[in-house]
């Protein structure tokens, strides 16, 4: 029996059978697994109006759309199975405590310090840590996250909180939500004198997503507007209770400024922690956890800012983070002291790895450097499929054609490059928001962590690509040769500006829009014949202006018989005239035109650009 025909193309049906696919597979992978040759894979792609070669990157969509024609459904696995499968092929497993419940220790607890912009979330932190981290902040806005350790006397014994802060505006939604499930309580800030604010409710559903207590710090007690009761009555329409309404929130009022009941707020974490979770860790096997941070220093490397979930870090240890591994060469704390270890619910600075690894992402320790080498070279490959997969423009033979019809598409190439990973993947996770339709698109074609460097600077030449700098500066001779291939690098400090500018840059490039505006109209009411120009049309002007640099058109019996005519002549009596207005009699030759009749109207009109909104 023959194989059926799609497309042209004879190729093996399946029977309905599902085909497990890593993100960003090929044409190639798909093949193997359903046993056929990519080279027909290929051809019917082409068929259905996608062109793919057999070794590209395709996106989920395309291999779903491949999957129904094949009578195969294909599932893309999530990166979260993906690594959990990747682990388990050496035999490691994140995310469980070995041994039995006698091997587990209590933890301090991990506290995520949410709120709105401008609530005092960082100088709150500057109270408990006593480091002035505002000073440092770009407009005030904390871009970064950061963790840190406190202690509290709680019933006179002293407890430790590990706090970390994240960053305040809106376009970190990400990042914040990434801080709220690597926590284990939430500390949620609020001004007295303003109140509940979208980003209050926004860090509040956080919050309750993932699934943790909260603590209400009802900041700024101190000023005279200060109106703490009408706090507790908003947060209760958010069904967030305070313990004296009757409710299990426990709100704290409190003054940063002065340092007013912060002894109470840590007391009130402890507190909250015992009575609501179960903090206990393994501290006696490999060191699991996650990465809150990482940057590239110049004279230390790679630095990351990691969180021990379970086990103890020690230097020396072999570490893989994400796609980046390593030995640990050195650790600090959050005031530079060299650590030798880092148990359960501590945050250290972790020097040695290969890259920057990303915010968000797991670490943990193996047996060798070798494994740990293995394990980050098939995530990155995995990674960079996936966004190979996704960077890739979809396009079918229709669009080739009318692109080709049309001129160029408008197409906005940018490089991303910023101080730490967070803000890097904030930054192109707003910029991937922006919509300006479907005239003009936006493609991020690579990022990084660090200095511009010349490479970069090449890319962008090689792309016609704009190099976005977050609070990095280029490196070498990268400037230089910027300005000699005239590739353009915008620097940056602030995530809304750079997001406000390549949004008005975006709308800058779409084509202009226009709209027809009627000027006047003139009804014909005797026509004069020349040998030498025509028809001449004597009018009285009935409505607003008629204008000589106008465009017009002619209307018979309510119809257009004629439009988008120019005007060869306008004259008032015997002179030119540039416009004439309504209740003058004037007359008028159009070009190319000549069959007009009394009673015509004729309409002059104008086309305006529309401003984009």
């Amino acid at each position: 029996m023959q194989a059926p025909t799609i497309g042209g193309v004879r190729v093996r049906k399946g029977d309905g059978e599902t085909v497990r696919l890593a993100r960003g597979a090929s044409l190639t992978d798909f093949a193997e697994k359903i046993g056929v040759d990519a080279a027909q894979l290929v051809q019917m792609l082409f068929s259905l109006g996608e062109m793919v070669t057999a070794t590209e990157s395709v996106n989920d969509a395309t291999l779903e759309l491949l999957g129904e024609e094949l009578n195969y459904v294909v599932q893309v696995v999530s990166p979260e199975d993906e690594d959990r499968e990747l682990l388990e092929s050496f035999d490691l497993e994140f995310g469980e405590d070995e041994g039995d419940e006698a091997d587990l220790v209590v933890r301090p607890p991990v506290v995520t310090v949410m709120g709105h912009v401008d609530h005092g979330k960082t100088k709150l932190l500057d109270a408990l840590r006593n480091a002035n981290v505002v000073d440092k902040e770009a407009g005030g806005i904390t871009q970064h996250i950061g963790a840190y350790q406190v202690g509290a006397e709680v019933d006179g014994e002293l407890r430790r909180i590990t706090l970390i802060d994240t960053p305040g505006h809106e376009a970190f939604t990400a990042m914040r939500a990434r801080g709220a499930q690597a926590t284990d309580i939430a500390i949620l800030v609020v001004a007295a004198d303003d109140g509940v604010m979208p980003q209050t409710v926004e860090a509040l559903n956080h919050a309750k997503a993932a699934g943790v207590p909260i603590v209400v710090a009802v900041n700024k007690i101190d000023k005279p507007e200060a109106d703490p009761t009408k706090v507790r009555g908003q947060l209760t329409e958010y069904g967030l209770v305070p313990e004296e309404y009757g409710g299990d929130a426990m709100f704290v009022d409190v003054s940063a400024k002065s340092g007013l009941n912060l002894d109470s707020l840590l007391e009130a974490v402890v507190l909250t922690a015992d009575a609501s979770l179960d903090l206990r860790a393994n501290p006696n096997q490999d060191a699991q956890g996650l990465v809150v941070e990482a940057h590239l220093d110049r004279g230390r490397g790679p630095v990351a800012t990691v969180l021990v979930q379970r086990g103890t870090l020690r230097v020396g240890d072999s570490i893989v983070a994400g796609p980046a591994h390593g030995r640990v060469r050195a650790m600090l704390d959050e005031h530079g002291n060299e650590l030798t270890e880092a148990t359960p619910a501590r945050p250290a600075m972790v020097l040695g790895l290969s890259a920057v690894p990303g915010a968000g992402q797991n670490f943990l320790v193996v047996e060798d450097d070798r494994m740990a080498r293995q394990i980050a070279e098939k995530r990155e490959a995995r990674e960079r499929a996936a966004m190979q997969a996704k960077r890739r423009v979809r396009r079918t033979l229709e669009d080739f054609m009318a692109s080709m019809e049309k001129g160029k598409s408008q197409e906005l190439n940018l490089i991303l490059k910023g101080d730490v990973s967070g803000s890097v993947e904030a930054l192109e996770d707003s910029l991937s928001q922006i919509d300006v339709g479907d005239e003009v698109t936006l493609r991020v074609i690579d990022r990084g962590v660090g200095a511009i460097t010349e490479t970069n600077v090449d890319l962008a030449a090689a792309s016609d690509a704009i190099i976005i700098g977050f609070n990095v500066r280029p490196q070498g001779k990268a400037t230089e040769m910027a300005d000699k291939e005239g590739v353009e690098i915008r620097y940056y400090s602030v995530i809304y500006q750079a997001i406000e500018e390549i949004e008005a840059a975006l709308k800058g490039m779409l084509k202009p829009e226009y709209e027809e505006s009627t000027l006047g109209q003139a009804e014909i009411r005797a026509i004069f014949r020349s040998s030498k120009i025509g028809n001449i049309a004597g009018c009285m002007v009935t409505s607003g202006t008629i204008r000589r640099n106008a465009k017009v058109r002619v209307i018979r019996d309510g119809s257009v018989v004629a439009d988008n005519l120019d005007l060869a002549s306008l004259k008032r009596e015997r002179d030119d005239a540039s416009e004439v207005r309504e209740g003058f009699e004037c007359g008028l030759v159009l070009r190319n035109f000549q069959d007009i009749k009394e009673g015509d109207v004729v309409e002059a009109f104008e086309m305006r650009e529309i401003p984009r909104s």
